[in-house]
């Protein structure tokens, strides 16, 4: 493979991780809307974006060590590393333009991330007082199968009829 093809691999990264804030941003309106129902499903698809993510990243960590190796440079080179040493022409160029707008949208995906954990631990914080405030004397079932507070008055009882 060669840099064209390296530039198509990380142009399809790029697209990922805009799907991936994408779908950051479907579960913090469902957070923020209180559709907790929708949330599983919501989540997974934040999962199988990230998967296809990884698996993304592992091809341009291959294709980068190739291309690397065929420009003369360390097979261990970072993508910021072949930039910098690119033959002369546009790749560098490119590869730099390619990486500056990853980590913006990197940026943007921990933006999401952090602020959906705050919605997150709002929601369950949320919950544990209102469960908390609820009562803590159940009703029980009497003789007749109707639900009965337990009687905890007291009573006098006249001894002397």
């Amino acid at each position: 493979m060669g840099a064209n093809e390296l530039s198509a691999l990380l142009w399809r990264e790029r697209e990922l991780l805009e799907l991936l804030i994408f779908k950051l941003q479907e579960e913090q309106l469902l957070l923020q809307g209180g559709k907790s129902r929708w949330l599983q499903y919501a989540t997974r698809e934040v999962e199988q974006v990230l998967t296809l993510v990884r698996e993304a990243g592992l091809g341009r960590s291959v294709e980068v060590a190739a291309l690397a190796t065929q420009w003369g440079t360390s097979e261990e080179a970072t993508l910021s590393e072949l930039a910098a040493h690119s033959p002369a022409g546009p790749w560098g160029e490119i590869f730099a333009s390619h990486l500056k707008a990853m980590g913006d949208l990197t940026v943007q995906i921990r933006e999401l991330q952090a602020t959906n954990e705050r919605y997150i631990r709002a929601a369950v914080r949320s919950t544990q007082e209102t469960l908390s405030t609820l009562n803590v004397n159940p009703r029980t079932y009497d003789a007749s199968g109707a639900t009965a507070a337990p009687e905890t008055v007291a009573r006098i009882f006249d001894r002397n009829l």
